[in-house]
């Protein structure tokens, strides 16, 4: 029988405490997706402080809900074969240094001593990955290099759409620069204020919650 993987939630004091410089601007995993998606949801929410109410958000509750099912019957065949020994769940992390904080589905321990990010879709796999998984797939992974000072070079992304099909995701240095421009231009424009270009893809409108206000 195979050796079971062991797995943590990270919890209450279990976090990392947050900066003792509170003036630190930081922003969230969620807040680099939806920048990806279209820069002007960093400026309504950042520069206009008006909330988005995730709460009212069909794809956020459905991608909720998948995470919080998931955490409760997710099995360890999957990571077993990954080279995972040990896994910790939810697991809050942030970057003084990055200026970002969010929760990792999964950081998995693997057997040649480096640590992966796992992180579940509510999505289907169409024949490659997209760049905005890509991206929070890489800010997961510095995240998680600079908070356990252990190297990361891959990740994972499973698609529940698509039977929990895993693909892997190598890590390449061209990854993280992409990952520290984006960040620096979320930045720029919370810290100059200025109105960005909204995206060029319609579609992205139908379920943002700024299109009421959004000219």
């Amino acid at each position: 029988m195979p050796e079971k993987v062991s797995s943590q939630t990270i919890t209450g004091s279990q976090q990392p405490t947050a900066f003792d410089d509170e003036r630190t601007p930081m922003i969230t995993t969620s807040e680099l997706i939806e920048h990806l998606y279209c820069s002007r949801f960093t400026y309504f929410l950042n520069c206009l402080k008006i909330p988005q109410h995730e709460e009212l958000r069909y794809k956020v509750l459905k991608g909720r809900e998948l995470h919080e099912k998931k955490e409760k019957t997710n099995v360890d065949y999957i990571r077993k074969r990954l080279g995972c020994i040990k896994k910790e769940v939810a697991v809050y992390l942030a970057s003084k240094e990055l200026r970002i904080r969010g929760i990792v589905d999964e950081v998995l321990f693997l057997s040649d001593g480096t640590l992966a990010p796992f992180d579940y879709k509510l999505t289907e796999y169409d024949d490659f990955i997209f760049r905005t998984h890509r991206i929070q797939s890489t800010v997961y992974a510095m995240l998680i290099m600079e908070n356990y000072k252990k190297p990361v070079k891959r990740g994972f992304i499973c698609y529940a759409r698509s039977k929990n099909l895993v693909k892997e995701l190598v890590y390449k240095d061209e990854d993280f620069n992409t990952t520290r421009a984006v960040i620096e231009e979320i930045f720029a424009i919370i810290l100059y204020g200025f109105y960005p270009k909204k995206t060029r893809w319609p579609n992205r409108c139908i379920d943002c919650c700024y299109r009421n206000i959004c000219v």
